[in-house]
């Protein structure tokens, strides 16, 4: 059976109303960014405060967050995609799970918040070997000058380890694009299910797919260019050398 290509595939009209099929690839693009970056700002976020609790003296607190990390590294992400969909309003008071329910852009919001804990446990162990990764004798400084524990990590800590993880939270930052995918499994329109959707209605399957291929190649070599410029203007001699981004050591 012969494939018959179409590669004007991309102008004509789409039937479900949104314009040209070039125009449901861009609008899914723009649900995958949307998505992937509030992700990575809430995963930043978490992840830098778990992986900050992870070399705290206190071993209670580096109990829990260790397992923070095991809980949300551990569980696949759509299997998480699911049980915030599906588990979590249910759970809940039937008020706020209907609430839940109703909200508008619920897969939007859902995949955020799961792709946010899923990449928070992978970046809390990027910070906490980061930390790990410095001599002993940064915290004892810090000490020295009379700071408190916070105030070391703040001032001392933090800003090193994170010129010494840069290249490796320059592969989560290109994973987060790429895991977003898994959303159309809850139903956003991101831009894998764009593609599918001009598949099923097109029968197109190359064009449909090859064209989201392409798009994500091109947005992760964006995102990955744009890391490598931050950790070159960043680097600390000593620190981070120039093979360091392609090895992601230190």
């Amino acid at each position: 059976m012969n494939y018959n290509w179409n590669w004007n595939i991309y102008w004509e009209i789409a039937p479900d109303g949104t314009g040209t099929y070039l125009d449901s690839l861009i609008a899914g693009l723009k649900w995958t960014l949307a998505t992937a970056g509030l992700g990575w700002c809430i995963a930043l976020a978490l992840g830098l405060v778990i992986g900050t609790l992870r070399t705290a003296p206190n071993k209670w607190i580096v109990k829990l967050a260790n397992g923070y990390v095991e809980l949300f590294r551990n569980i696949p992400l759509i299997v998480q995609m699911f049980l915030w969909y599906f588990v979590f309003p249910e759970v809940l008071p039937s008020d706020m799970g209907t609430a839940l329910k109703q909200l508008p852009n619920a897969p939007f919001i859902t995949a955020v918040l799961s792709l946010g804990f899923f990449t928070s446990a992978r970046v809390a162990v990027q910070v906490s070997t980061g930390i790990n990764a410095l001599p002993r004798g940064q915290r004892m400084a810090g000490t020295a000058l009379g700071l408190t524990l916070p105030q070391t990590y703040r001032y001392v800590l933090l800003p090193m380890a994170f010129r010494i993880i840069i290249p490796s939270l320059t592969n989560e930052v290109a994973a987060i694009i790429k895991n977003s995918s898994v959303a159309l499994s809850i139903g956003l329109m991101e831009l894998t299910a764009s593609a599918r959707s001009m598949q099923e209605f097109s029968f197109q399957t190359f064009e449909a797919y090859g064209a989201a291929t392409i798009i994500y190649l091109i947005v992760s070599v964006i995102a990955i260019i744009m890391s490598n410029l931050l950790e070159k203007k960043l680097r600390v001699p000593g620190f981070i050398t120039s093979g360091s981004a392609n090895s992601g050591g230190h």
